[in-house]
């Protein structure tokens, strides 16, 4: 195999109390990319669609992810990459995680499979690292891996994977507006108190025992964000009122998708997200702010071929 294509998901992270851990992939919304081998060595990118981002392979995530494989694969050839961006930059749905899971997944197929997920995320880490000044793996394990996952250690990098309820579906508006995770990440506090630490703790242990007991009370009960949230809503126009009337019309939660400024609620059932979308559409309306909404199930597979 000469070529391929792939599909690589958006990504919701933190998930309420699972800051910098937990994360899980959308089904229907994501980025493709084409990856064909060349007869020179290193890595080119020809084509980029959808959003402006740099062909220099040292400033764009893809490259950097697929050079840190190359490093360590070292095949007597190299890579064109094709990007079609359909995941906006700064979105906090993972457009970086994407692009960097895509590259390397990409290459490793064409390479016979040299390398398993966990080293996969380890070579897109590399790619993060230039997005958001900081190597986190809660957008790109879930992207790599499917469905629920939690970055249990970075040194050494172990992931585990969760359960994913088979009807909880996710719905997420994306607000026209671009906050970069590097400024997201500067507004947090250096210090929490031990009182929010222990609340975090705890709901974080109720949502994976929830996942793994399927028990949607618990999981509602659990889906809560005492360090960060209180925050970066603060950059959210009408977070405040998303929350609030999701959760009394029946949403599992609401949160912040990564750093913002995408807001998610997860809901169980298509026709309870879909009433929820009807929500946060009403309430971004009344506003002069350009919005998209989402409605998917959470994918069971993470990036694929096409």
């Amino acid at each position: 195999m000469d070529e391929i294509r792939v599909f690589s998901p958006a990504t919701v992270s933190n998930v309420a109390c699972g800051f910098d851990i937990l994360g899980f992939p959308l089904e229907s919304v994501g980025d493709e990319m084409v990856v064909r081998k060349t007869k020179e060595k290193g890595i080119v990118i020809t084509k980029i669609e959808g959003f402006d981002l740099p062909f220099d392979i040292n400033k764009n995530v893809a490259s950097v992810s697929a050079m840190a494989l190359l490093d360590v694969a070292k095949p007597d050839f190299g890579f064109e990459i094709e990007i079609y961006k359909k995941i906006k930059p700064g979105s906090g749905i993972g457009s970086s995680g994407a692009s960097a899971t895509s590259s390397v997944y990409a290459i490793n197929e064409l390479l016979g499979r040299p390398f398993n997920k966990l080293q996969l995320t380890e070579f897109a880490m590399k790619g993060e690292l230039i997005s958001s000044n900081s190597e986190h793996a809660d957008n790109i394990a879930p992207a790599l891996f499917g469905g629920f996952t939690m970055v249990k250690s970075l040194n050494p990098l172990e992931v585990l994977q969760l359960p994913t309820l088979k009807d909880l579906f996710v719905v997420i508006i994306h607000p026209q507006i671009e906050i970069k995770t590097s400024e997201s990440r500067g507004i947090l506090p250096k210090m929490v108190s031990l009182s929010d630490a222990t609340k975090q703790i705890s709901d974080l242990g109720g949502l994976v025992h929830a996942l793994h007991t399927s028990d949607y009370e618990l999981l509602k009960k659990s889906l809560k964000d005492h360090l960060v949230e209180k925050h970066r809503s603060k950059l959210i126009p009408y977070f405040d009122e998303l929350k609030s009337k999701s959760i009394a019309a029946g949403a599992i939660g609401c949160s912040i998708s990564g750093s913002g400024p995408s807001v998610f609620a997860l809901a169980k059932g298509k026709q309870m997200a879909i009433n929820i979308e009807l929500i946060f559409n009403s309430i971004f309306s009344k506003s002069n702010i350009d919005f998209t909404t989402y409605v998917s199930k959470i994918s069971s597979d993470g990036v694929t071929t096409i």
